[in-house]
């Protein structure tokens, strides 16, 4: 009782000193916060995501938008904020995005995702996403040009670091997880990760709905990539790299995402690694690029809070330039060589991933509440 009671003073107590405590002026004179009507968000069927884009989204030099704001005519222009592009739509029902400008140096993608995810205009719960972009290409996998449908999203960028020249002799680099004592290890408590489960929890390896990317391959493996002279040159110096040597094509690979722009056969080797490691030996190391993590990991904080179907994520990445440098070429003087390279995936982009989108989008009532690949039972 005697406990109760003083329970009950101090709550008075408290509850006198409130009444007492003055309004500050500024906000007595306030006026009070209108209410805001609610408005009954659009549904949005299909969207492209890029990352880059040289100047505007059209008319001028492409980078990795332009060719699908372009030829899918995503004319009507919806300012979001929060975003340094606008989102663009088409009467189809198409809407796409891109992020990053030079000035950003590609930074802040997945601030801009969460700003356009958090729109109240919009409904992404059936939303189908295509996330596609420009990447270095692994040699052993395929050759520049090409485009990889994923099915693991890998993340390259928390782990542990040392110089590889100060390392143990029998490291083959030093880039290892956290929580391990040496490369090629899980952490002793793989909880901490997730890695490859499906508890849907941030993970190092986010598995995307792999019978979707299966579709998408099925429905793209024979689409024809344009190749080029200059293409076809620089393919000729890849020397027992019988993938490398194929003029562009369509394939199954994994992503792997980190803020490092790295080069050369050494750190290709640890991604190939890396993405085994996470993966549990089932992905296959395709194409690396900066991105893909930070939105891979927007969009599944996105999924948690139900504003999207993460059942529904597409990513589709195209090389624009090799993750090492040919025979007989150092790392250092290949590492900015993508040249012809970089329009060959801007076109890969659009090409491979435009049957699937118009697929989508003409058939909606079918996909609405059924994912293609998956088992209507």
């Amino acid at each position: 009782m005697a406990g109760g009671f003083a329970a009950s003073a101090l709550h008075a107590i408290i509850a006198t000193a409130a009444m007492l405590v003055p309004i500050p002026a500024a906000f007595a004179d306030e006026p009070p916060v209108p209410v805001v009507p609610a408005i009954k968000p659009i549904p949005v069927k299909v969207i492209v995501i890029a990352n880059f884009e040289p100047g505007e989204d059209k008319g001028d030099v492409p980078g990795e938008f332009q060719l699908w704001a372009e030829r899918e005519k995503l004319d009507e222009v919806i300012p979001i904020k929060g975003a340094l592009h606008p989102l663009r739509r088409n009467g189809a029902g198409l809407y796409g995005m891109c992020w990053g400008s030079p000035d950003t140096m590609l930074g802040g993608v997945a601030e801009q995702l969460m700003s356009l995810l958090l729109d109240p205009r919009f409904d992404f719960s059936k939303t189908y996403w295509l996330f596609t972009g420009i990447s270095g290409v692994d040699p052993q996998v395929a050759s520049v040009g090409s485009a990889a449908w994923s099915r693991w999203v890998v993340q390259g960028d928390t782990l542990r670091e040392f110089d590889d020249r100060e390392v143990a002799k029998d490291w083959p680099y030093g880039l290892f997880a956290i929580g391990a004592d040496a490369p090629n290890k899980l952490p002793a408590n793989t909880e901490s990760f997730a890695g490859f489960t499906d508890t849907g929890k941030l993970a190092m390896a986010v598995k995307l709905n792999q019978s979707l990317a299966q579709w998408a391959y099925d429905r793209t493996r024979d689409v024809v990539i344009p190749d080029s002279p200059e293409l076809q040159k620089a393919r000729a110096a890849w020397k027992g790299y019988p993938n490398a040597q194929k003029p562009p094509f369509v394939l199954m690979g994994e992503t792997l995402g980190a803020l490092r722009y790295w080069h050369g056969p050494g750190r290709t080797q640890w991604a190939r690694d890396w993405v085994k490691l996470w993966t549990g030996g089932k992905g296959r190391f395709a194409m690396t690029n900066m991105e893909s993590q930070s939105l891979a990991g927007a969009m599944a904080i996105a999924a948690k809070q139900g504003l999207v179907d993460p059942a529904r994520v597409l990513v589709l990445r195209t090389g624009s330039n090799p993750s090492m440098p040919p025979p007989g070429q150092s790392a250092v003087d290949s590492v900015a060589n993508e040249g012809a390279g970089q329009v060959a995936a801007y076109e890969a982009n659009y090409r491979v991933g435009a049957p699937v989108v118009q697929e989508l989008l003409a058939h909606w009532n079918s996909y609405k509440d059924q994912v293609p690949g998956s088992d209507p039972r």
